[in-house]
């Protein structure tokens, strides 16, 4: 009867067995990427004092080239199943600390994300406070080496601070930050196959066919809640064109897709599906709703008007089919110290 029973737990544990083994899963997950981390802080740990070592000696010595070379060549030899020692990566070494050595905001930051992603910031990116965002972020998001060279290369930095948002006067404090990082100015999907012309209901299908790309270019911290959400209010239905949750915000972002010019008039339709969404679809541990609306274009003058005395938080930001980069609007960026109040607060 004993064995019986205890085969019997055994093909049927219970309701709380899935919580056990969930929990279990979980705290391995946490140990095996905590023992990543330690592994890679000591590996560009490492790199960083070949890299000083190899700049000092040339200081002292006035060693050329060639010093480099054999120094590849020694270590390979003395380490044959140790890669890493390759001419080009010392040369990478060097130039790794050469450029950070003197950063005491960027030092700490290199160690926390792996050396593949380090050489891809300090290749594509100059500017302090531009690296500054990207090692951030990949720290914080956990971005793979090729989500974060896409991120570089659709200028998530630039489209991140030029987002036109009410935050401030609608989320708090601690929330704002977050949502100004959450939602860009321009989003590209490169990835749609559409035509010259288009509805605003293909845009839509077009994005649902291709959702993982859809909710990576919207960056990747985003989850799908459903297309044409409806809402029934006194009677009569009501639908938002998508519906997403963003996990770190743990908010409802509500996005409405237009396919021309934005118009002051879509600010308060957000407002609306935003109040009903708060009194009817939140649940008591999630912050308040916020909105995005998709344009082809706008100008971005009439979009800080629409915006001034919105009381519900809505960004407003356009799309492109093909990547164009906004480098002309580098100048428009806010002020370094503006800059480096917001990069402090990724990490919040």
């Amino acid at each position: 009867m004993k064995a019986e029973k205890g085969m019997s737990e055994l093909n049927n544990p219970g309701p709380d067995y899935a919580h056990l083994l969930a929990e279990v899963k979980e705290r391995i997950r946490s140990a095996q990427y905590e023992a990543l981390k330690a592994v890679n802080k000591e590996l560009v740990g490492l790199y960083w004092d070949i890299g000083r070592m190899i700049v000092e000696r040339q200081d002292v010595e006035g060693w050329g080239k060639a010093v480099v070379e054999r120094l590849s060549a020694d270590l390979r030899q003395e380490f044959p199943g140790v890669g890493g020692f390759s001419v080009q990566n010392l040369w990478y070494m060097r130039q790794f600390y050469l450029e950070y050595h003197e950063s005491e905001r960027l030092q700490p930051l290199v160690g926390e994300i792996a050396w593949t992603h380090n050489l891809a910031i300090m290749s594509k990116c100059k500017d302090p406070l531009e690296r500054e965002f990207y090692l951030r972020m990949t720290r914080k998001f956990g971005w793979s080496k090729n989500v974060l060279i896409h991120q570089i290369a659709n200028q998530s930095y630039e489209k991140s601070l030029l987002g036109q948002a009410n935050f401030d006067q609608t989320l708090t404090p601690k929330l704002r930050a977050q949502a100004k990082l959450a939602v860009k100015d321009e989003y590209t999907f490169d990835f749609l196959e559409l035509g010259e012309e288009y509805s605003e209901r293909e845009l839509e299908r077009a994005l649902i066919t291709r959702i993982e790309d859809f909710l990576r270019a919207m960056g990747g911290m985003f989850a799908f809640m459903g297309s044409q959400y409806r809402l029934e209010i006194d009677g009569e239905e009501f639908f938002i064109d998508l519906l997403l949750f963003h996990r770190r915000l743990r908010c409802m972002v509500a996005v409405e897709l237009k396919i021309g010019k934005f118009r002051p008039e879509f600010v308060g339709k957000m407002q609306f599906y935003l109040t009903a969404l708060d009194r009817q679809v939140r649940q008591e541990d999630e912050n308040s709703s916020i909105g995005i609306i998709l344009c082809k274009e706008k100008s971005r003058t009439i979009v800080e008007y629409a915006l001034h005395d919105a009381r519900k938080p809505i960004g407003v930001a356009t799309y492109e089919i093909t990547k164009t980069l906004p480098r002309e609007l580098r100048g428009q960026l806010p002020q370094p110290e503006e800059i480096a109040a917001l990069l402090e607060r990724i990490d919040e």
